[in-house]
């Protein structure tokens, strides 16, 4: 069944209360001060079944202009407004800013309700009539139904029900499939219970023993009991009134203007970015950095609005900007908010956010405004493929990025990142911990970076067979884990941009090449090494044998380290390789036969010294071949 909130709107004293209770039979003040002052000054919940057999959640606001953001916290959640105008009054201030705010906030239905008309005559009712047409022209109330009634004698309160059952029939119904989100407007606490909060269930299902989380303070706890229009329930689901008894939450611990959603599902932000509009009757203009008041869910806080492409932003024009908050809130892609002079306290325009968690925007810039163009737009496609851009060097999942693009739902999101790969915009990448995604700018950049620093590494190495992979990684994918990198690396050998050798990585078609005087040098220091297979010089000797400079002998050296034709067993040792494969044989050979090897052992079965031995064991230590037992080998693999 269809959930729909009704919203009250309206001048003070217009009788927006006495109507809910006419309707309803239930009181909406609660507060002693609202029974002795007649007036409401706290949001109001109640609510009424309707002849359709669906039940209405009911949110009457106080009239007050003193009491805005009470009103503002409330309506933000409302499918169908009931807009209140006394007959005996007409339109007030306070109606013209309610319906500023409700028009700001894209609310689509509502009808207009002339009360009090058991205190005028037929020929003023129709001047009142007349009068509300004119002030909701060019408004989304411009075709709503006008309903007199008299909350005093009950006339015009049937047709009225008639006319809110079939308003709500072709409400749009809220998503349930989307992360669930309620904004807190009300928070108490019972003796026995605990802390209980109240909003309007915006988006999503909740269920008793669901995990949630309280932004933009990240605190986590779990829901308790549900309660939907006093009755207790184990599923509230969007479009509901919703009351929640959080575990391990102490009441002044979260407060209104305070989200209540799914683990996870948002980023708590200092800023925003928006298209803001001004009305068309504001009295001032804004100037940029001017410090408004801003009212979001049922949050309110200040900040300064920064204009990104203009210096002043006029009654009824409209500009891309960037909200900066003095507190943090928690919003999503499309929210809408309302914001208000910091003094005085006036309505004067609002907006839709396009960005809950941009960067520190740069004024008069092309490129951002062609961004946040493409957000407004709100073609998915275009909105992931711009996400994709900012977000690859994280190397989200179609969960972040159904996160970051509005708290889309996962089902949608995974079809539009299959579309944009079919057409070769992003690349998904699949791990044995799931699937991340990049989008192929992204990957055109990391390949130039690559081949600029690993053809930097081979002009200033020439004889070496390329760099290590850990440090390709630290230069070019800082932030990625191994898994990440790994996948990444493989998809520029796959296409040819590089080749890795065990843990060296080299431009594809990189290859050493030894001058005729190197190829010498490299033979002779062979030759060398194969006459003292197991009893090798140190560097310096080698130099000293060779009777040639540090300089000429070094870099060939090292090379054949590189291609491992020589090992290094350890600073100062190195072998040749085909002395380490012999050794290997003839130890795991004598191991078999014998079970152990003793140091004294393996020396003699060298031919070489106690040191040289003792340094080829460690060797073999440290790559798995074999393993210490008190003074004596055996093999690692025995048991």
């Amino acid at each position: 069944m269809k959930h729909v909130i009704i919203g009250t709107a309206g001048h003070i004293d217009h009788g927006k209360t006495t109507l809910i209770r006419a309707l309803t039979g239930k009181d909406t003040d609660r507060l002693k001060e609202e029974k002795e002052r007649g007036i409401s000054i706290e949001l109001g919940f109640t609510y009424f079944d309707l002849p359709s057999g669906r039940r209405a959640g009911i949110i009457d606001v106080p009239g007050h202009e003193r009491f805005i953001k009470n009103m503002l916290a409330g309506v933000g959640g409302i499918d169908v407004v009931l807009l209140v105008v006394a007959a005996d009054e007409g339109v007030m201030p306070q109606t013209k800013e309610h319906l500023n705010i409700l028009t700001l906030l894209k609310i689509k239905k509502g009808i207009i309700v002339l009360t009090k008309t058991d205190m005028v005559d037929e020929e003023w009712l129709e001047i009142i009539k007349e009068q509300v047409k004119e002030d909701v022209a060019d408004t989304f109330l411009e075709e709503a139904a006008i309903i007199p009634v008299s909350s005093v004698t009950g006339e015009g309160l049937d047709k009225l029900v008639r006319e809110i059952d079939k308003v709500t029939e072709i409400v749009e119904p809220k998503d349930t499939d989307k992360p669930f989100r309620l904004p807190v407007d009300r928070v108490f606490s019972i003796s026995g219970f605990g802390t209980i909060v109240t909003g309007t269930l915006i988006s999503g299902t909740i269920k008793e023993g669901d995990k949630v989380m309280i932004y933009p303070k990240k605190l986590e706890s779990r829901v308790r009991t549900i309660q939907v229009h006093d009755v207790g329930v184990s599923t509230a689901k969007a479009g509901q009134r919703v009351a929640m008894n959080l575990a391990g939450i102490k009441l002044e611990e979260i407060t209104r203007g305070d989200v209540v959603a799914a683990i996870d599902s948002m980023e708590p932000t200092y800023m925003f970015d928006a298209r803001l509009e001004l009305l068309k009757d504001a009295e001032r203009s804004i100037s940029n950095r001017d410090r408004l008041r801003i009212y979001h869910g049922s949050a309110e806080v200040f900040g300064r609005v920064v204009l990104l492409d203009r210096e002043e932003l006029m009654p009824g024009e409209s500009a891309f900007v960037q909200m900066r908050l003095e507190e943090e809130i928690a919003c999503l892609k499309d929210d809408r908010f309302v914001i208000r002079f910091y003094s005085p306290m006036i309505t004067i325009g609002g907006g839709t956010i396009l960005d809950p968690n941009p960067p520190k925007r740069k004024r008069f810039k092309e490129d951002i405004i062609e961004e946040l163009t493409i957000k407004e737009k709100g073609n998915l496609e275009d909105v992931i493929d711009q996400l994709l851009l900012k977000l690859s060097e994280v190397y989200p999942d179609a969960a972040s990025i159904a996160k970051a693009a509005g708290n889309i739902s996962l089902e949608n999101c995974n079809t539009i990142l299959e579309k944009l790969e079919e057409r070769k915009i992003i690349k998904a990448f699949k791990t044995n911990e799931g699937t991340f995604y990049v989008h192929n700018e992204f990957l055109e950049d990391l390949e130039q970076k690559v081949k600029i620093v690993l053809n930097d590494f081979h002009k200033k190495n020439p004889l070496k067979k390329g760099m290590s992979k850990e440090e390709l990684r630290t230069k070019v994918l800082p932030s990625a884990k191994q898994r990440i990198c790994d996948e990444l690396f493989g998809y520029l050998v796959s296409n040819r941009i590089i080749k890795i050798n065990e843990q060296i990585v080299s431009i594809w078609n990189f290859k050493v090449k030894l001058s005729d005087e190197q190829e010498k040098i490299r033979k002779l220091i062979m030759n060398i090494y194969h006459e003292n297979k197991y009893n090798p010089p140190k560097f310096k000797d080698l130099v000293a044998m060779l009777k040639l400079q540090d300089k000429s002998v070094a870099p060939v050296f090292n090379s054949l380290i590189s291609d491992g034709k020589l090992i290094k067993v350890d600073q100062e040792t190195v072998f040749s390789s085909e002395a380490i494969k012999d050794a290997k044989d003839m130890l795991v050979n004598f191991i078999k036969e014998n079970k152990s090897i003793q140091l004294g052992e393996f020396r003699d079965i060298l031919g070489t010294s106690r040191k040289y031995a003792m340094a080829i064991l460690d060797y073999f230590d440290q790559n798995k071949i074999t393993k210490r037992v008190e003074d004596k080998r055996i093999l690692y693999s025995s048991k």
